[in-house]
């Protein structure tokens, strides 16, 4: 089974940053497959935030982080990572990797003064 873990969350004063990492174990050929960062507000839908492709590479953002938050990979680590600068109140989530359907334990992410 897919399995992926998120950590890096915390609580940061708007304008912070935090780096968010995940480790992405049963998952052959990991550099093959495009992963995604997504997000959730408690009682609102999951708002998708940004997608690393796998093969040849390159990346998509919501309009909501773009030019804000930096996705990477490290293939030979199994690992994706979101870089997320200039937060603000409203990128308040639990964010979590996923891999097509698939979504680990997310990580809580709290900007507020």
């Amino acid at each position: 089974d897919v399995q992926l873990q998120a950590s890096g969350g915390g609580l940061v004063q708007p304008g912070g940053s935090l780096r968010l990492s995940c480790v992405v174990s049963g998952l052959e050929e990991f550099s093959e497959y495009g992963m995604s960062w997504v997000r959730q507000v408690p009682g609102k839908e999951i708002e998708w935030v940004s997608t690393a492709y796998g093969g040849s590479g390159g990346a998509a953002y919501a309009d909501s982080v773009t030019g804000r938050f930096t996705i990477s990979r490290d293939n030979a680590k199994n690992a994706l990572y979101l870089q997320m600068n200039d937060l603000k109140s409203e990128d308040t989530a639990v964010y979590y990797c996923t891999y097509g359907p698939v979504r680990g334990q997310g990580t809580q992410v709290t900007v507020s003064s």
